[in-house]
């Protein structure tokens, strides 16, 4: 009876809560065996839903569900953007230029041109969702080599960068396949325009609302107006209002979470690691609560998947991302060893999530149901092959390279 009166499901809550609990207890024995968070919580959220409960309210059309992804990854751009240094990132700006300007649209259109050929029946717009929507990467699932000092800084920053970009420009071009499959339409430049327009309003709006919240956060903790706790609290309420507020202003939310992220990082000089450290633990909160709910609603989908879905899932994670990265990196003068490990890892993630479910809301039931069941399939492959190679790659891979400092002796350390 006093359950009744809960507008939330506690089950769900409960069994979140105590997924955590268990993690918490376990994690240093089992990362040992290369079992990341991701995985956990993907196979807890599959294993429990859908055996010991039935909760009717996860379902792919929540929008709830939807939401709550897209917050997270707001979050996790702010906060991993805020740990960047811009006066680096300034003088090394040209390769994760390369990569987010002929990398990206490559590997959106070779993924797109597999989807063609690897989903029979499905149409060209749909397969141009698919392949945008499995384009942008996530460096969460690498953090194993992301976060892994033996790593150069350099390759470390990035993918980060790379990852931390892709995601918003990824996104009017996801937004502009949907309405295309739904419509038929073509591509005008009016649509384009709202495109660059949606890029340059985040951007902008982002610089402006991280500088300014960083500037403020400063002054105020110089002043003794605020605490440790509340700047904490401030520098995570900072990234939700740059992902808001640039949204309600027709902007690009994620673009502005990321780029508000390198602005805040920028003013306040990273001098209060402390504040930047909650965000940074609030972001993995939210991404384990999004993790549980794939392994709950979206892993399900996969009953539905044929030869033809994992096959381009494989292919996604490989010749879609590899040859592209590959291509953008000619002439930069990385060793083959630097550019496999920029080509392998980009893992697919939070925003391929948010796109599936975008899909589903928007398409026919027939091709929602395609697009969540191919993106699942890449999703779930990338959190177990990407998680699991990261620690060893990044060991082999910093033993080697660990005093590398520029292009010209990476492209000679082989």
């Amino acid at each position: 009876m006093i359950a009744a009166e809960h507008g939330l499901n506690l089950a769900v809550l409960v069994v979140v809560a105590a997924t955590f609990l268990v993690w918490s207890l376990i994690v240093a024995r089992v990362e040992r065996w290369n079992l990341t968070a991701p995985m956990f919580f993907v196979i807890v959220g599959f294993s429990l839903m859908h055996w010991p409960f039935h909760v009717e309210a996860l379902h792919l059309g929540s929008t709830a569900i939807r939401e709550v992804a897209e917050i997270t990854l707001a979050v996790v751009l702010f906060g991993d953007a805020a740990r960047v240094s811009v006066n680096e990132l300034r003088h090394d700006a040209a390769v994760p230029t390369r990569l987010l300007t002929i990398g990206l649209p490559l590997s959106m259109v070779l993924g797109t041109v597999l989807a063609h050929l690897l989903l029979p029946g499905v149409g060209w717009w749909v397969c141009a969702v698919v392949g945008a929507a499995v384009a942008p990467t996530d460096a969460a699932l690498g953090a194993a080599i992301v976060d892994d000092e033996r790593v150069p800084e350099r390759i470390r920053r990035i993918l980060n960068v790379e990852s931390g970009l892709n995601d918003g420009i990824a996104t009017p071009f996801v937004k502009f396949f949907l309405v295309a499959a739904v419509v038929g339409t073509s591509l005008e430049a009016s649509s384009s325009g709202r495109a660059v327009a949606e890029l340059v309003v985040g951007a902008v709006g982002g610089v402006l609302i991280g500088a300014v919240g960083g500037w403020l956060l400063v002054r105020a903790r110089a002043a003794g107006w605020t605490t440790a706790s509340t700047t904490a609290l401030g520098v995570t309420a900072l990234a939700l209002v740059a992902y808001a507020a640039c949204i309600e202003a027709g902007g690009n939310g994620f673009v502005a979470a990321f780029v508000a992220g390198l602005a805040y990082g920028t003013v306040t000089r990273h001098a209060d690691e402390a504040a930047l450290e909650f965000t940074h633990e609030s972001g993995q909160l939210l991404s384990m609560v999004v993790w549980f709910l794939f392994g709950a609603v979206m892993l399900p989908a996969l009953a539905e998947a044929t030869w033809h879905d994992i096959a381009f899932a494989l292919a996604a994670l490989t010749v879609a991302r590899m040859v592209p990265v590959a291509l953008a990196l000619l002439g930069t003068g990385f060793d083959r060893a630097t550019i496999v490990v920029l080509g392998w890892f980009g893992p697919r993630g939070l925003a391929s999530v948010v796109f599936a479910l975008l899909a589903y809301e928007s398409l026919a039931p027939g091709d929602g149901l395609r697009v969540v069941t191919v993106i699942t399939a890449t999703v779930l492959f990338s959190v177990v092959l990407h998680g699991a190679s990261a620690a060893p790659v990044g060991k082999r891979y910093g033993a080697t390279h660990a005093d590398v400092a520029d292009a010209e002796a990476l492209r000679s350390a082989d």
